[in-house]
């Protein structure tokens, strides 16, 4: 299906797994955490009660790491029935704190894509998470001088890019996204009449997996890389 990208004026590019690593580091704690509990439950239990749990607390806590951690010191109760020691708390919270300072690893030919990009088009950065994380995040990657503002949404629904095109005073037809989740970056915006472009991660967390169905008859390209955008666009 061909897709037209002409009217385009301003593009929104997700964060985490789009322009760095981020998911790879949630598994690393996954199974620390696991360790962490072993003498409690099986790996695989305390990885499907710890995702439950996350689940749960997204209207509560909302994404990011802060949540991340919140979910796994009350899941640790939960599966020690409260028997678990103030020590392992304490190594929850600096497996949380050892995420926050993680190096931000770009992707490949990321800041290219944006420079060329950017001299043509309005950038933003359209993110879920702790706005705090997020900020130090673009901060530490020095992709900062790129952007027209960033935008870091409570969640990536149809509701939420709408109230974000309207701020951004453009048509759905002049906005396009950038990600690597189908669920968060591509499905809702051609749900309201925008554009998307799908670059797949390697990791992808379970609770942005989308079934075959909910793809059917949806316009959007995949790119194998990043890079493959300027082909599109310019």
């Amino acid at each position: 299906m061909e897709i037209d990208f002409k009217n385009i004026k301003v593009i929104g590019f997700d964060a985490d797994d789009t322009l760095w690593v981020n998911e790879t580091y949630f598994r690393e704690a996954e199974k620390e955490f696991a360790k962490l509990l072993s003498k409690y439950e099986t790996p695989n239990k305390i990885d499907q009660e710890l995702f439950k749990k996350e689940i749960g607390n997204l209207p509560l806590y909302g994404y990011g790491v802060k949540a991340f951690v919140l979910s796994m010191v009350e899941s640790a109760l939960e599966l020690s029935n409260h028997g678990v020691s103030t020590k392992t708390i304490e190594a929850i919270l600096n497996i949380g704190k050892d995420m926050l300072n993680k190096p931000v690893d770009l992707l490949e030919g990321v800041e290219m894509v944006l420079k060329t990009l950017s001299k043509k088009y309005r950038l933003i950065l359209a993110t879920k998470g702790d706005l705090l994380d997020q900020e130090r995040k673009l901060e530490k990657s020095g992709l900062n001088d790129y952007f027209h503002h960033i935008e870091v949404l409570s969640d990536k629904k149809e509701a939420n890019y709408s109230k974000l095109l309207k701020h951004l005073e453009i048509k759905p037809s002049e906005f396009l996204m950038v990600g690597n989740s189908l669920k968060s970056d591509v499905l809702p915006l051609i749900n309201i009449g925008a554009h998307a472009i799908h670059v797949p991660f390697h990791t992808t967390w379970a609770h942005e997996q989308v079934t075959e169905d909910e793809k059917n008859g949806k316009a959007y390209k995949t790119l194998n890389a990043l890079t493959d955008i300027l082909n599109l666009l310019n």
